[in-house]
C-alpha cells in the first residue's frame, strides 16, 4: 500500500459519504457534485492521464441513458403522460379500480420511460383527481411513486442502474424482460393488495386530506402549465420508443447507437425546439455516472476492493449468492442510492453473472421503495403533492413502503435464489 493507495481510499470514503449524505455539509455540494470532485481529485493524486479517466468511463451506458433521456423528453414535452392519466381519471372507476389503473400505467410506462418524469408528469394530476372525488390523495401518490419504482424494473431501459447492469454484463434484453416480468407484475399486485386493504377500505375519506391551501407555486404544477397534448409528437416518440424495442428484443444492434439514432430523429422537429428538449435532460445524472466511474476505476486499481472481497469469500460471504446479495444490495441502495451501490457491486458479480445481474437489477430497484428519501421518484411525489396542500411525509411512506418492500423483495427471492 503507497500513500497514493492511501489517498485514493480517503477520497473513495468520502465521494461515498456524500452519497449517503445527499452532499458534504456546509457546502453547496450534491451527489452528482461529489461525484465529480472526487474524480478531479483521484485524477490529480494518482495522476491518471485524461485519456485513462475517459477510458474509466462507461460509454454505451452514458449514451444509452442520454438517448433515453431525449425520448422521455419527447414524450413529456408532447404531453403524452398528462394526457394518459386524464384519460384514465375520466372514467368512471370505483376507488380499488382506480388505484389498479393508476399503479397499472405508472408501472407500464416507467419501464420505457423515466419514472421521475412520470411521477412529475402524473402527480398533479392524480392530487386534482383525487380531490375533485372526494377520495384520500395519500394512497393514489404513494401507488404512484412505488408502482414507478416497481415498475422501471421491468426492462433493461426503465432506470440508471438497469441500464448499468446490462450494458456491463452484457444481459440480452430479451433474456432479462422474461426474468424481470412476473416478479414484476406480482409487486405490482402486492403494491395494490396492500393500499386497497390498508389505506383505502378501512380508513375511508378522511386520511390525507390537504392540511392547507395550496401556496402560490401551485398553478405552476397544476396540468393546465404543463405542455398540452400534441398528437403527432407523442406519435412520433411513440414510434421511435416502439422501434428501439422492437430492435432491443429481436436484433443484435447494439442498444446505444440504436437509441442515439432514435433519439437524434426527435430533435429533427419543426415544432419542438432542440434546446427545450436538451434542457430537460439530467445533466447532473450524467456527471455523477462518470465521476463514479472515475473514482470505482482508481479504487480497483488499488486492488483493496478485490481483497476485501477475497477476505469476505474466505468467511463464507460471497456477493454473487442470492442473498448476500439481496441483503447488501438493499443495504447499499438505501444509504449510498442505487446507482452508487449498484456501481460498487457490479465489478465483483463476474462479466458473465447474468443471473446476480438480473437479481441486482430487481433488488436494487424495490429497494428504493423502503423509505421517502431511497429514490427521487418518492421526492417528487412528495414535492409536487406538498405544493398543493397534500403532506406525504415518511411515516405516510413508511406504512406502506416498509411492508411492501419487504413483500417485493421476498418474491425477487421467491424467483431468483
Amino acid at each position: 500500500m503507497t500513500h497514493v493507495d492511501w489517498g485514493v481510499l480517503a477520497v473513495f470514503l468520502l465521494v461515498y459519504l456524500g452519497m449517503f449524505l445527499g452532499g458534504w455539509p456546509r457546502l453547496k455540494l450534491d451527489r452528482s457534485g461529489v461525484a465529480l470532485l472526487g474524480a478531479i481529485a483521484v485524477i490529480a493524486l494518482t495522476g491518471m492521464p485524461i485519456e485513462t479517466a475517459a477510458q474509466a468511463v462507461d460509454v454505451p451506458t452514458i449514451v444509452l441513458l442520454f438517448a433515453f433521456m431525449v425520448i422521455s423528453a419527447q414524450m413529456r414535452l408532447g404531453g403524452f403522460y398528462t394526457e394518459v392519466t386524464r384519460r384514465v381519471a375520466a372514467r368512471p372507476l370505483s376507488p380499488p379500480a382506480l388505484l389498479a389503473a393508476l399503479i397499472g400505467v405508472a408501472g407500464a410506462l416507467s419501464a420505457v420511460f423515466s419514472n421521475d418524469v412520470v411521477c412529475l408528469a402524473m402527480t398533479p394530476v392524480v392530487v386534482r383527481l383525487c380531490l375533485q372525488r372526494g377520495l384520500p390523495p395519500l394512497p393514489f401518490l404513494i401507488g404512484l411513486a412505488c408502482a414507478s419504482n416497481i415498475g422501471s424494473a421491468a426492462t433493461l431501459i426503465g432506470n440508471p442502474q438497469n441500464m448499468l447492469i446490462g450494458s456491463v454484463l452484457s444481459i440480452p434484453f430479451g433474456g432479462y424482460l422474461w426474468q424481470a416480468l412476473p416478479p414484476v407484475l406480482l409487486s405490482l399486485l402486492i403494491l395494490w393488495g396492500w393500499l386497497y386493504v390498508f389505506q383505502l377500505r378501512p380508513t375511508g375519506r378522511p386520511a390525507g386530506r390537504p392540511s392547507t391551501r395550496p401556496d402560490s407555486r401551485t398553478e405552476a404544477w397544476f396540468p393546465e402549465s404543463a405542455p398540452p397534448f400534441n398528437r403527432w409528437q407523442t406519435t412520433k416518440g411513440l414510434i421511435v420508443a416502439g422501434a428501439l424495442m422492437v430492435i432491443f428484443l429481436f436484433t443484435d444492434w447494439p442498444h446505444e447507437v440504436a437509441a442515439l439514432v432514435g433519439a437524434g430523429v426527435l430533435l429533427l422537429s419543426r415544432r419542438l425546439h432542440s434546446a427545450d428538449v436538451i434542457g430537460l435532460v439530467d445533466w447532473s445524472l450524467l456527471l455523477l455516472f462518470i465521476g463514479l466511474f472515475v473514482v470505482n476505476a482508481a479504487m480497483q486499481h488499488t486492488g483493496m476492493a478485490s481483497e476485501a472481497v477475497r477476505w469476505l469469500g474466505q468467511h463464507g460471504i460471497e456477493l454473487t449468492d442470492p442473498g448476500v446479495l439481496l441483503v447488501l444490495g438493499t443495504a447499499l441502495s438505501n444509504l449510498v442510492s442505487n446507482v452508487p451501490a449498484v456501481m460498487l457491486l457490479l465489478p465483483h458479480l463476474g462479466s458473465h453473472a447474468e443471473q446476480a445481474g438480473v437479481m441486482l437489477a430487481l433488488v436494487s430497484t424495490f429497494a428504493g421503495n423502503l423509505l421517502l428519501v431511497g429514490s427521487i421518484a418518492n421526492l417528487i411525489v412528495a414535492d409536487l403533492a406538498a405544493r398543493q396542500g397534500v403532506r406525504l411525509d415518511w411515516r405516510a411512506h413508511a406504512a406502506v413502503g416498509l411492508p411492501v418492500t419487504l413483500l417485493t423483495l421476498a418474491v425477487v427471492w421467491m424467483f431468483m435464489r
